[in-house]
């Protein structure tokens, strides 16, 4: 469905596909880049959203009438900043700890089912497989 999307863009539409994918052919690079940009992208969006929120902060809104909005923006301590990098800090600290500690707690039980070579299990079965 993304090589269809991105390969519909004119005039450059191909030589993305062929640059993201590495072609229309699903094999280990391919797979490898989709991961990548599978695991990256969540990351790149929070990190514009919180630039977008800086600038949102330090510039205020932007309106058609041209209006000064200096008297929406919220006014911002460091130490809000602060208590939030702690908060993720102790946060990360426990989650650590909890996975350390114990790290079957938060685990999936179909995860020590016996395997069985002659059997798809129940998690795998589509839908069109019966």
């Amino acid at each position: 469905v993304i090589t269809n999307l991105v390969s519909v863009v004119p005039y450059i539409g191909e030589m993305l596909v062929y640059w993201i994918w590495g072609g229309f052919s699903v094999d280990n690079a391919t797979l490898s880049r989709f991961f990548c940009f599978h695991f990256l992208f969540p990351f790149i969006i929070a990190g514009l959203v919180i630039l977008h929120f800086l600038f949102l902060h330090e510039g205020g809104s932007n309106n058609p009438l041209g209006l000064n909005s200096d008297l929406d923006k919220i006014p911002f301590h460091h130490y809000h900043s602060y208590k939030d990098v702690l908060g993720f800090l102790v946060m990360m600290f426990m989650l650590v700890e909890l996975s350390l500690l114990f790290p079957n707690l938060l685990g999936d039980a179909e995860n020590f089912i016996p395997a069985n070579p002659l059997v798809t299990p129940i998690h795998i079965k589509p839908e069109w497989y019966f």
